[in-house]
């Protein structure tokens, strides 16, 4: 058996259900977050270039170190080999078809 783990990490950020693939996933220091690290993308192609793919490639480029807030984290799973990252849009516009209900609902006010 490998001692080289991979998680599959998905998560909500600003109303978009992010898909990820890491080599280090735990608790930090920092109460409330859980750390992502060792970012895990397919390799690059010039022949074939998967869009959705490029786009979290893109965002998380120079990221060392990921801080996500534990209420947005949907499911951390330990798996065999990573897949493809991607970005499921807008989870509020499709809020009677989806499986991902966020913690905080749309329009939604702090209470004063």
């Amino acid at each position: 058996m490998s001692d080289r783990n991979i998680y599959r990490v998905i998560f909500i950020n600003q109303n978009k259900v992010y898909e990820i693939y890491a080599k280090s996933v735990y608790q930090g220091d920092l109460y409330g977050f859980v750390i992502i690290e060792d970012f895990i993308f397919g390799e690059r192609s010039e022949i074939v270039i998967d869009p959705s793919e490029d786009k979290i490639r893109t965002e998380f480029e120079g990221v060392q170190r990921s801080f996500v807030p534990m209420h947005e984290v949907i499911r951390i799973d330990q798996v065999k080999r990573s897949g493809t990252a991607k970005i499921i849009d807008n989870i509020e516009g499709n809020r009677g078809t989806s499986n991902v209900a966020s913690l905080y609902p749309a329009g939604s006010k702090k209470q004063e």
